[in-house]
């Protein structure tokens, strides 16, 4: 990437290649929006990806390398680019009937929940997570380039397949699984390291070696001291 970056032409700005990687994003919508009918177009989907991954990879590596970040601008900008190419992608397999789209969709809120959770850690720890188990974005990227390969070389419907769901339904339910999994078990590990380092106070009302309530006593003046109440003037 910092080979890529350095010899980047000086013209290209980190906003282009955003824009590029924007550009890819829609080739990926288009290719599978049209493979139902004509897979060679996975082709052009598989190479949407390329393209989606070297303008989200570079633009932030060309801005820290010519110090010229934006903190942010570029924060908020490349992850409402990231959420639009989501959603395009989950459309685009949809669309293409070879996942079915209820599916398609569980996918995009499971990794739309894993995001989610990366916001909020970034919120409050600082630090800004975007691969879980080895597993990010590139990945996640080659993972699709495989499967439509896949596709091409072994239709789903050529197959005889003794399951009631195609293998590319599979996929994505495993997909989905595995990102909700991802998202339960981070959520659980931030929630306990944010309860360790906030440790609930003692409530002030509690003794602090028994535990037990200890309320304000109302004060009884001594019957020796009591002044006699008087009565209604005569």
């Amino acid at each position: 990437m910092a080979w890529l970056a350095g010899n980047m032409p000086r013209w290209v700005t980190p906003d282009h290649l955003t824009g590029i990687g924007f550009a890819g994003a829609l080739l990926v919508f288009i290719g599978y929006a049209v493979s139902g009918s004509r897979p060679d177009f996975l082709w052009v989907a598989s190479l949407g990806l390329v393209i989606n991954w070297f303008g989200d990879s570079l633009d932030g590596t060309v801005a820290r390398l010519r110090r010229i970040e934006r903190p942010r601008y570029g924060y908020y900008l490349d992850n409402s680019i990231d959420c639009i190419a989501q959603l395009l992608l989950a459309v685009g397999i949809g669309l293409s009937g070879y996942v079915r789209f209820d599916l398609c969709l569980l996918a995009l809120v499971a990794y739309l929940m894993v995001s989610v959770l990366s916001f909020l850690r970034a919120n409050v720890s600082g630090v800004f997570q975007i691969s879980y188990a080895a597993v990010g974005p590139t990945e996640v990227r080659v993972g699709f380039i495989v499967l439509n390969a896949l596709l091409i070389i072994f239709p789903p419907a050529s197959l005889q397949w003794p399951l009631p769901l195609s293998y590319p339904n599979l996929w994505s339910l495993a997909w989905s699984s595995a990102m909700l999994v991802t998202f339960l078990v981070s959520m659980v590990k931030q929630v306990r390291a944010l309860a360790s380092e906030e440790p609930a106070p003692r409530a002030s009302w509690l003794e602090p070696e028994t535990g037990w309530l200890s309320l304000p006593q109302p004060a009884i003046e001594p019957l020796a001291t009591r002044t006699p109440r008087q009565g209604p003037n005569p």
